[in-house]
Parts: C-alpha cells; structure tokens; sequence
C-alpha cells in the first residue's frame, strides 16, 4: 500500500485478538458510511459495516462484532455469520454471500486502510463559520 494515500484507522493497540472492532468512517457512492477492523489470528481485518444479507450495520453494540465464540463475525440483527479472515458467509441467511472487504495494513504500531474506486475516505465537512 501506498503510505501516500494510506488513512489511519486507529494504534495497533485498539485491536486486542478478536475483541471489539473499532468502526470508521468511509464513503460510497450511495453516501457515507461505516466501516470496521478487528484482529483475528493476529492479523487485522476490515470489512464495510454491512450485512451481505440486508444492508443493516453488524454489530450489536458500537464496536461488538464477534458472536460468543468469537470465531465469527456475526449480523446482530439475522444471527448470520461470516468468517472473520475473509468475509465469507459461513452460516444464516447470508448464504453464498460475504462481506465487502477493505484493504488495510498493519505498521508502524497504527493500522490504515486504502480507499479503492468504492470505497473511499468521505468529504470532510468544514465546520459553519461565525
């Protein structure tokens, strides 16, 4: 990845092996939304905050991903789940179906992620002048 155009999420520390994600924010051409990384197996992994089942956000707290087992990423919403190092439905109503999976990397103790062509870092918004 490019350091030029890498966007830090967040230090490596905030992502304790399969603990809670930490949520960014991130744009589509539908508008701006969420997405997430979590540590599983030692490496990070980010995804948009999306169920590939029903577009409805993931996690059933801010930042709870992981269902009891914590092998899974599972829809707080439909019970469906997904295989944390790649997306993929692995059981519910998301069958045949996975994540959107977003590029990021670990270095220098920060995580970053690299916008592609669909998913790419929103419009900063300029605070009203007085």
């Amino acid at each position: 990845m490019s350091q030029a155009t890498a966007i830090p999420i967040c230090s490596s520390a905030a992502l304790l092996e399969s603990g809670d994600g930490v949520r960014f924010p991130v744009a589509m051409r539908g508008g701006e939304t969420v997405g997430f990384v979590v540590r599983f197996h030692g490496v990070p992994r980010a995804y948009l905050n999306r169920c590939a089942h029903v577009g409805i956000e993931l996690d059933w707290q801010h930042g709870k991903f992981f269902d009891g087992s914590r092998l899974y990423l599972m829809c707080a919403t439909h019970g469906a789940i997904y295989a944390p190092e790649s997306g993929r439905c692995a059981g519910g109503p998301c069958r045949g179906q996975s994540l959107r999976v977003i590029a990021v990397e670990e270095r220098d103790d920060t995580i970053f992620w690299l916008p592609d062509q669909q998913v790419f870092a929103p419009t900063p918004t300029t605070p009203p002048s007085s």
